[in-house]
């Protein structure tokens, strides 16, 4: 008896998580989710080892996940070889065990598309649960650009998200998912019930450029999710902006409440679904906007430096293929920066491995001419040809594998092998450049990452081409559920925002409840 009071609960750990353009041609395979297997995963998890505080409140297991830069559609192929080894190595823990898990922590997105799947995280918990049963509790992570529909919350006890964007609480969202579990298991343990959860869907669907949280009204929105959490009965509480570049009817904001005490969740999710839906006139882009030439203008006549500007439209971690051209192109040609004694402007970036292998032979110094992007989306221009010295060379990258620095006139153009996104000051500085010395620098991102948010003097964000568009009505959904805002901006009457009870995981849910 002493010795079952002292037994750990057994968790599971796997998930599968990606960011998936509908409107971006590329696709995204297995390779690109760079999968951990087993005790990689505890170490990837650092708060999960031993001596940890929550490492040391289970016996952790390690089943599989995998994380993938946004880009196109899932391959089905890839899907469902990398979903068979989740399965069988959850299989193989729970036969080890002889005994159903306690639990399992899901780390997904909620943005996943998969050729032939929606509702792709649904699907993965459905199968999962076909092998964890319906008894184990489940609590996912999830980012908030991501998607809930009625049946990933039917399917997961518990689920929380980010609660910033940019996103600076990622690891404490984890832990907080893995807490919940945790606490969850333990009031089961004494006889308890698992927590209720209210989910109300919001017929808003917007960029995240226009929902960042240093600026309102996301700001209080956000600011009014922890209070709720607070409050007696409450466990968690959750807002999804949803993913706006998916054409899939489950993409929309949502919230969702998780507790014990019915009237303290209802009132909450509600709370939160009606501040969200009162603020949706005053989301607003969380810099000035303009075509690419009204940016480079206003840069050109600013004395801010660096003045940065966002090429918005082909941003590789929003779903974007990264290898468009229609803002380099454009770029180069403005008279203004043909000479070397012009403007400096930091280009990044455009992927070309046949560019950059000619730039590996000739070697830094060398004049080359080479031809490089829209090897994958060709939409919106075509392959560009650059003669240029080669300022640079760097190798090991993770994403980009190499990347070349090529410089043109006065600009510095990034060619990388494979694409990768350029987010931190030390991307640049590795390649003997200096994005604080420069007059202007362009990368392909949307709202700027920290580090590039505090190195701009000022900023603008350029409603360029490409798998992610900001203008969403140049994408053509035609999937979504209307009417949506601000799709339909007739949308006046305020919508049912009452809260819905979701069945339990191990409770049916009617045909009725899934539409």
């Amino acid at each position: 008896m002493a010795s079952e009071k002292q037994r750990l609960p057994v968790v599971a750990v796997a998930g599968l998580s990606c960011e998936n353009s509908t409107f971006t041609p590329s696709r995204t395979r297995a390779a690109a989710f760079h999968p951990k297997r087993g005790q990689e995963i505890i170490e990837h998890y650092q708060f999960l080892c031993p001596k940890t505080s929550l490492g040391d409140e289970a016996d952790w297991k390690g089943a599989l996940i995998g994380h993938a830069l946004p880009g196109g559609i899932v391959e089905k192929r890839s899907f469902e070889e990398l979903v068979a080894e989740i399965i069988q190595r959850l299989s193989d823990i729970c036969q080890a065990l002889q005994n159903p898990l306690d639990g399992l922590w899901l780390d997904i997105h909620g943005a996943m598309y998969v050729e032939g799947h929606e509702d792709v995280e649904a699907e993965l918990l459905r199968r999962i649960r076909a092998v964890i049963g319906p008894t184990t509790i489940v609590s996912a992570s999830m980012d908030l650009h991501g998607n809930v529909s009625r049946e990933l919350a039917h399917q997961a006890d518990i689920i929380t998200c980010y609660r910033t964007a940019p996103h600076v609480d990622v690891w404490e969202t984890k832990m907080r998912a893995c807490r919940n579990l945790l606490r969850t298991l333990k009031v089961r343990n004494i006889g308890g019930s698992l927590p209720l959860k209210a989910w109300i869907p919001i017929p808003i669907l917007l960029p995240g450029e226009q929902t960042s949280t240093r600026d309102e009204p996301a700001l209080r929105i956000y600011a009014a999710v922890p209070e709720v959490e607070k409050r007696d009965g409450v466990l968690d509480a959750a807002i999804w902006v949803g993913y706006a570049w998916a054409d899939e009817p489950r993409n929309r904001a949502a919230v969702v409440v998780t507790g014990w005490d019915k009237n303290a969740v209802a009132d909450g999710a509600q709370e939160l679904a009606a501040t969200f839906w009162d603020a949706r006139h005053e989301f607003k882009f969380v810099a000035p906007t303009g075509s690419l030439a009204e940016c480079l203008d206003t840069a050109l006549g600013a004395k801010a430096r660096p003045y940065f500007i966002s090429d918005s439209g082909d941003n590789p971690t929003a779903g974007g293929s990264g290898d468009v051209t229609w803002g380099v192109t454009q770029l180069l040609a403005r008279p203004e920066f043909r000479e070397a004694t012009g403007p400096t402007v930091i280009y990044a970036s455009v992927p070309g491995p046949e560019a950059v292998a000619i730039a590996e032979h000739a070697g830094v110094g060398a004049i080359i001419t080479v031809t490089a992007g829209a090897k994958i989306d060709n939409l919106h221009a075509g392959p560009i040809t650059i003669t240029g010295q080669v300022h640079s060379i760097k190798h090991g990258d993770p994403h980009a594998q190499t990347e070349v620095v090529l410089k043109t006139g006065s600009v510095f153009v990034i060619l990388t092998k494979l694409r990768k996104p350029y987010h931190k000051e030390r991307d640049f500085t590795e390649l003997d450049l200096r994005p604080r010395k420069a007059d202007i620098v362009v990368v392909k991102i949307g709202y700027l990452e920290p580090e590039l948010y505090d190195m701009a003097s000022d900023w603008m964000l350029a409603l360029t081409p490409g798998g992610v568009d900001q203008d969403l009505g140049r994408l053509g959904h035609h999937r979504i559920q209307r009417p949506m805002w601000p799709f339909d901006t007739h949308l006046e009457a305020q919508p049912s925002l009452k809260a819905n009870f979701i069945p339990f995981s191990n409770e049916h849910l009617s045909a009725e409840e899934v539409a």
